[in-house]
């Protein structure tokens, strides 16, 4: 079971920055082209990748900070979190701070659940939803490579649906090809330039 759940700001339709929010399937290398893309706008004050907090270890692929079950239940009853969801039996969250971000006018970039996208579409001025996807087959191969036992069964994440009419992407990314090339489409959507060149 996934739930998912905002917070209800002060703020209505928070801006003028933008919420980019790469979602996708388990697999299909979201992690990846976020790091390449945040080393890429490392030097760009206004581009904020803000770390999730999650209840499970953090690996070396992920740019997380893990939280145990009784912290995070203890900072969502504060309102500490910006957004909040449950996915293959852990919890997620960004802080509120990223409210701040594009209260500023900056962009901030996160990998959220497709559960969000509904919300944050409501409760953010300019919200951007990038799908990073791949072919069933390279989304099997990664998970089997990846061996993460704390995510449960490979079937099960392969299986897993998401209501799409709540969640269409404004931008699709294939990364079947190189990660580089892949890196470089979401960067140009992170800048607003021309991105499927």
């Amino acid at each position: 079971m996934t739930d998912a759940s905002i917070v209800a700001d002060r703020r209505a339709g928070i801006g003028p920055g933008r919420l980019i929010l790469v979602v996708g399937p388990s697999g299909a290398g979201k992690d990846t082209l976020l790091g390449f893309a945040k080393a890429a706008c490392g030097d760009d004050r206004d581009v904020v990748f803000p770390r999730r907090l999650i209840t499970r270890q953090a690996s070396a692929s992920e740019d997380n900070e893990e939280v145990s079950a009784e912290s995070f239940q203890r900072a969502v009853a504060a309102g500490d979190y910006a957004m909040h969801w449950e996915a293959h039996g852990h919890r997620y969250a960004l802080s509120r701070s990223i409210n701040d971000d594009i209260g500023a006018g900056r962009t901030v970039i996160a990998n959220v659940s497709r559960t969000v996208i509904a919300a944050a579409r409501r409760n953010y001025a300019n919200a951007v939803v990038v799908l990073v996807t791949a072919p069933p087959d390279v989304l099997a191969a990664r998970l089997a490579m990846r061996a993460r036992s704390s995510d449960g069964l490979l079937e099960q994440r392969l299986a897993r649906t998401v209501d799409e009419s709540t969640s269409t992407p404004d931008f699709t990314i294939v990364n079947s090809g190189t990660a580089d090339y892949h890196a470089r489409q979401l960067v140009r959507i992170i800048k607003g330039e021309r991105w499927d060149e």
